[in-house]
């Protein structure tokens, strides 16, 4: 759904992925937006949020939540979070509007 959307879109398949993805040299500087509607076992949730936003304090992330989960569990300026009942045309004005916001350039 947002390929559709975006030109660029990368992917990780889990939490490790994302931190080596990141750590790769110049890739960081090319993001607009995280995405995380983790899912998978390992670190999860928040404690994900907040290694995400304390390696790369500028990229916004949005955070899809699971069941039970609610909108104080992830803390940070960068941060916004949608529901687990959230849907794709949610996910997408959501993901238009932060990186229409940060980065005018990426719209």
């Amino acid at each position: 759904m947002l390929e559709k959307r975006f030109r660029n879109v990368e992917r990780a398949a889990d939490a490790a992925g994302a931190f080596i993805r990141i750590e790769e040299p110049g890739f960081a500087d090319r993001l607009a937006l995280v995405i995380a509607g983790l899912r998978e076992p390992g670190i999860a949730g928040p404690e994900f949020v907040s290694e995400i936003t304390r390696r790369i304090p500028s990229v916004p992330v949005l955070v899809i939540g699971r069941s039970g989960e609610i909108a104080p569990d992830y803390r940070g300026e960068q941060v916004r979070f949608l529901p687990s009942y959230a849907n794709n045309d949610d996910i997408l004005a959501a993901a238009w509007e932060i990186t229409s916001l940060a980065h005018p350039r990426v719209a």
